[in-house]
């Protein structure tokens, strides 16, 4: 397909994707002072023409990390229609807000903030199952998967990651997640591929505090060193997504089956960034399911 084609469609992805109205939650609760600690909580319902869940069952938990290059211009409202999407299918969803990077005065925006960011992805985890049981009371915790899109998906496979992180890291636990999976969408989850590529032009550097900083802090950061989990996880991706190239998602596949294990991987013909989280694209859809193969 053409360059201008494929480029063309990626615009009007991106434009179908950011239509949406956002969706006002059901409940939201703190994590933590900073008002960027918060949690938006989605109770489930039935979408038009299906039937919802019983109002005394439980359901799996569905924990999503919105993407943005880890900006300050990007936060979770965004990812409210795709919660919303996610809780008209029967699931319980929370959608996490955490400390982004700020515009510095007179220069462009900032990826992220180290360790903010980090230590609010953990935090919001180990708070997690206390806030759900007030908030989502049919929420079985026991069937919880993470999913993330972007740099979303990457700290979605990070907080998966942290009982194998160096033994100095504060984000360390001492056993893996009690997690059904994670299903990371579009992730940046290898870090010296995504810098080769220029995603999201330097973003992997600019979390991690700079060129200095980055070989020091990749080993705390990075997905495609921090394996195996033993958590089952799955990637999806676009093969035309021209934001998160899909050699990013295949190196981190490669990593896991080196470390000798099986991460399934995804590829949507004709699919650009975007449509994962676009709720009236077909792409959705099939990030639904794969949630849902590892939820049930």
């Amino acid at each position: 397909m053409p360059d201008d084609v494929v480029a063309a469609r990626a615009a009007d992805e991106e434009e179908s994707a950011f239509s949406h109205p956002p969706v006002d939650p059901d409940a939201t609760a703190a994590y933590g002072d900073h008002p960027d600690q918060v949690i938006d909580f989605y109770a489930p319902r039935a979408a038009a023409g299906l039937e919802g869940p019983a109002p005394d069952a439980s359901v799996p938990l569905i924990v999503v990390l919105h993407g943005g290059a880890w900006r300050a211009a990007y936060d979770r409202r965004h990812t409210t229609p795709f919660a919303d999407f996610l809780a008209r299918r029967g699931f319980a969803v929370a959608n996490v807000e955490y400390r982004r990077g700020a515009a510095t005065p007179g220069g462009p925006p900032v990826a992220g903030r180290w360790p903010d960011t980090f230590d609010d992805v953990a935090a919001a985890l180990d708070a997690l199952p206390s806030l759900v049981r007030q908030a989502l009371p049919q929420a079985d915790a026991r069937r919880t998967v993470l999913t993330g899109h972007s740099a979303g998906g990457h700290l979605a496979l990070w907080a998966a990651s942290r009982h194998v992180l160096p033994a100095d890291a504060p984000w360390r636990t001492g056993g893996p997640a009690p997690l059904r999976g994670v299903v990371a969408l579009a992730p940046i989850a290898d870090f010296e591929v995504a810098g080769k590529l220029d995603v999201c032009d330097g973003a992997v550097r600019q979390l991690l505090g700079g060129d200095e900083e980055f070989a020091l802090r990749r080993p705390y950061a990075d997905p495609a060193l921090l394996l195996p989990t033993g958590i089952a996880t799955t990637l999806v991706q676009g093969r035309t997504d021209l934001i998160v190239p899909q050699a990013v998602a295949e190196a981190y596949a490669d990593e896991a089956a080196k470390a000798g294990e099986v991460v399934g991987l995804t590829l949507l013909e004709d699919v650009g960034h975007f449509p994962l989280i676009d709720p009236v694209a077909d792409a959705c859809a099939v990030v639904a399911e794969e949630i849902a193969q590892l939820a049930w």
